[in-house]
């Protein structure tokens, strides 16, 4: 069959037209779905929640949707291993999609699912498909020698590519060499005035030193790198569970028993507080653990035993919420002892990890 011009042009039009068509249906439909899933796995501006008590790590959108998550989501099961991860007091994402994880462990009597409590003693680090891809630490082992930990809380990855990690247990601080696995610097003096007590996050500032937030000594100091204590601040605080030092020299504390978000200036003044216990029907002491400045101003806490993470602006009006107040689950919008929670992609006040694992 032969055509005319005129058909063959036509013909051209209407195929150029049906093209058009199916890619627009096609864009259309593709954008529908990433709307209707919430978006994708390490979208900047997603949620990695530490779930402690249904041993998980989860990621959400702003919409509420799970993206991602590792671990088993049960709270009665005492697995530690490939796959699982045991009272997780700290989720931290690394480069390339990498998430850095503490498993801590359940102390006996903290979970009444797991009376005897469950040990874990692991940092790990595990891909989006959820293999292990690193670890120190032995599942289920106690100890401070080598490759031991007594409940690593938190772990960051340094510039150099090292491990820093708060070895809660054995009240020290270590940066572990990634390939080796020795330890290539510590702190946690045995006594004195510099020994920690149950210390429960770090973080690395411009200047090389660490900023320790000591739990139990009601305080939060800076080392350096000689072991100096070269700053501190305790006025008023009782379980100084996290501290971040802000662009602008301010410092961020978690004041963790006075469910308190504290921040203070270079002359340790006071200059903004935020209380977690003040809603009807909180947990009279819901001890927030974890509390970190947003790039575009806001703050993200989590309100540990009132089942929550959320977002603050600087009026103390929530902007976002997962997790309803002060009820334990393991479903949708339910969480169960949020101990940390970050905005993928914002470092702000944090120590970044470096571009490549």
């Amino acid at each position: 069959m032969t055509f005319s011009k005129r058909q063959v042009t036509l013909l051209t039009m209407v195929v150029a037209f049906l093209l058009l068509f199916s890619g627009l249906a096609f864009s259309f439909f593709s954008l529908h779905l990433a709307h209707a899933s919430g978006g994708g796995f390490n979208d900047p501006g997603n949620i990695l929640i530490s779930d402690q008590f249904n041993n998980r790590v989860i990621e959400v959108d702003r919409s509420k949707h799970i993206v991602w998550s590792f671990g088993s989501n049960n709270p009665s099961l005492c697995n530690p291993g490939p796959g699982t991860i045991i009272g997780l007091n700290d989720a931290e994402r690394l480069s390339g999609g990498l998430t850095l994880l503490a498993g801590t462990g359940i102390p006996a009597g903290a979970d009444p699912l797991l009376p005897a409590g469950c040990v874990d003693n692991r940092v790990i680090v595990v891909n989006q498909a959820g293999n292990i891809v690193w670890q120190y630490g032995q599942a289920g082992v106690t100890g401070s020698g080598p490759n031991q930990l007594n409940v690593p809380v938190f772990a960051i990855q340094l510039p150099d590519h090292t491990i820093a990690i708060v070895d809660q247990g054995n009240n020290r601080v270590i940066v572990v060499d990634k390939n080796s696995k020795n330890i290539v610097w510590m702190y946690g003096p045995a006594s004195g005035p510099g020994a920690l007590n149950n210390p429960n996050s770090v973080e690395l500032l411009p200047n090389g030193h660490f900023l320790i937030a000591d739990e139990n000594n009601n305080r939060v100091i800076e080392v350096n790198r000689a072991h100096q204590i070269v700053w501190q601040y305790k006025d008023q605080l009782k379980f100084a569970a996290f501290a971040s030092r802000l662009p602008n020299g301010d410092t961020l504390i978690t004041d963790s028993g006075h469910a308190r978000i504290v921040e203070i200036n270079s002359s340790k003044q006071v200059i903004f507080q935020y209380f977690t216990d003040t809603l009807a029907g909180s947990n009279t002491t819901p001890l927030p653990t974890n509390a970190v400045h947003l790039a575009k101003g806001g703050i993200i806490i989590a309100d540990q035993f009132n089942d929550r993470i959320l977002i603050i602006d600087r009026t103390n009006a929530i902007d976002f919420q997962y997790g309803m107040l002060n009820i334990v689950g393991n479903g949708r919008n339910q969480l169960d002892g949020p101990y940390t929670a970050f905005v993928i992609g914002d470092y702000t006040g944090q120590t970044p990890p470096p571009a490549t694992f």
